[in-house]
């Protein structure tokens, strides 16, 4: 295959992911086959589907919901792993009456799966009045949520008769709970969030407890929104996510933390992150991440699934704009076992971090644009690539920024590794394409040998990244050989 790198730099300079790893080019197949990328999925994974949800994998099977462009259904596809969603077939389960009750905007449904049944959590207006959303619940005792008969079995009733939406569930130490937004009588804000147990799927036990209004100025963006709940529980921790602000461009997430051990139904056991934790980028050109959910890769590891627009200028109300596109990224976390979100990656296929064999608590990262390797990297971004098709011809890679994509690792000369913004030039192609092959200490790793210097290749050399000869020294086979992550 020809590829010409004039049309992959227009198009974000990355590419799908059937160019990525796992099918570069001839000479890299043996270490695609040996070192798979956890997390082995296009951005976007589906488009015009808002509000995404990815269950965790159930008798073997992903499945995935989200609101539609019309808001009028709601839909479910399928698929043995992630990237499978990307192209399974979307079966409707329910459609909005023609009129009355329901018959208005059907919004961020979720699918969960409890004590042997699959329960679908949606927000719905009315006909005569589409706003006035509530939240409702559908129940199916089949085993796959695409087929079988789905009845409605009504209204999920909280405290206030009140415009209510994106719920949420999840069972925590032998209880499970309820989390939504909604507005309540008195607080001039647009939605809130809440937390109840529930009596069973169907009903809430007891009063809500409110966990968070939007006060801070990047959660009052255009409207006051606390809204679509996520639940994590990791690391002797209950995290939850939220979306806040406008649903353009300003829409971002934040995040509340309470100890797992604490009383989640009190207010005080939750602390809120005085920054969102996840935002618009304009290096990546991803707008308005939000409403997200999490879900666990094939190999185990957290992903966070999202919804992103690719631009920034809306026509119109931007709740009608169509191009909320489903996407999924690894979700990191940090050595005090706080979540690491990173940036919202643009188009292409897989992100990796590297890791230096001779020492893999540290990650390959940029820094002022050159090449280090540090521990506790909480730019996650900063060390995030993609390894995409090289400027050399077959055979070759390169290795491209995830939150500079105009950028590629460069070599400099015999110390200075950089990431350099493309140009067109033979220079910079011989200076920014490698080889990559089986690790040279171990095959499950990589290594990345200079074209045209066989015996050269990028090395880890305390902290620094740089080009070395190695020895049949096990250390020195080491140090220019990386895990990816």
């Amino acid at each position: 295959m020809t590829i010409d790198r004039r049309d992959l730099f227009r198009a974000g300079g990355g590419l799908l992911a059937a160019t990525a790893v796992g099918s570069l080019a001839p000479g890299t197949a043996q270490a695609a086959e040996t070192a798979p990328v956890p997390l082995t999925t296009r951005n976007p994974l589906v488009e015009q589907r808002a509000d995404p949800f990815i269950t965790r994998p159930v008798n073997g099977m992903y499945y995935l919901t989200g609101s539609v462009p019309e808001y009028d259904r709601i839909v479910v596809r399928g698929a043995a792993t992630l990237d499978g969603l990307a192209t399974a077939r979307e079966t409707t389960i329910w459609r909005r009456p023609s009129s009355g009750k329901m018959g208005g905007h059907i919004w961020a449904p979720e699918l969960h799966r409890i004590d042997g049944r699959w329960y679908v959590y949606f927000a719905a207006g009315d006909s005569d009045d589409v706003f006035r959303i509530r939240t409702y619940v559908l129940e199916s005792t089949s085993d796959d949520p695409r087929a079988g008969t789905w009845v409605l079995r009504g209204q999920m009733v909280t405290k206030w008769d009140t415009f209510t939406l994106d719920s949420t569930t999840f069972e925590h130490r032998g209880k499970r709970y309820f989390a939504w937004a909604q507005s309540e009588p008195g607080i001039a804000t647009n939605s809130n969030l809440y937390l109840a147990e529930m009596a069973s799927p169907l009903a809430l036990k007891g009063d809500p407890v409110r966990l968070a209004v939007p006060t801070l100025p990047w959660e009052i963006q255009g409207f006051k929104v606390n809204e679509g709940p996520a639940v994590l529980v990791r690391n002797g921790r209950v995290f939850m996510t939220y979306s806040a602000s406008a649903t353009d461009a300003r829409y971002c997430m934040g995040l509340l933390t309470a100890d797992e051990r604490s009383d989640l139904l009190d207010p005080r056991s939750w602390t809120k992150s005085p920054q969102p934790v996840f935002t618009t980028n304009e290096a990546t050109r991803q707008y308005g991440p939000g409403h997200n959910s999490f879900t666990v890769a094939e190999d185990g590891s957290d992903v966070l699934v999202y919804h992103a627009r690719d631009y920034r200028d809306i026509t119109g109300d931007p709740l009608y704009d169509p191009n909320r596109h489903t996407r999924v990224q690894r979700l990191y976390w940090n050595d005090d076992g706080t979540p690491s979100f990173g940036v919202p990656v643009g188009k292409g296929g897989p992100c990796v971090r590297l890791s230096p064999l001779d020492d893999p608590a540290l990650h390959v990262r940029h820094y002022e644009y050159r090449l280090t390797a540090d521990g506790n990297v909480r730019e996650l971004a900063d060390s995030q690539f993609r390894i995409v098709a090289g400027f050399r011809g077959a055979g070759t890679v390169a290795l491209q920024s995830v939150n500079f994509p105009d950028r590629y690792v460069r070599v400099v000369d015999a110390a200075t590794v950089r990431i350099d913004p493309y140009d067109e030039s033979d220079a910079y192609g011989r200076a920014a394409s490698f080889t990559q092959v089986p690790g040279l200490s171990d095959r499950l790793a990589v290594s990345f040998r200079l074209p045209g210097e066989p015996a050269t290749y990028l090395a880890h050399d305390k902290g620094r990244i740089l080009v070395f000869r190695p020895g049949a020294a096990v250390r020195d086979r080491q140090r220019v050989s990386f895990r990816l992550s």
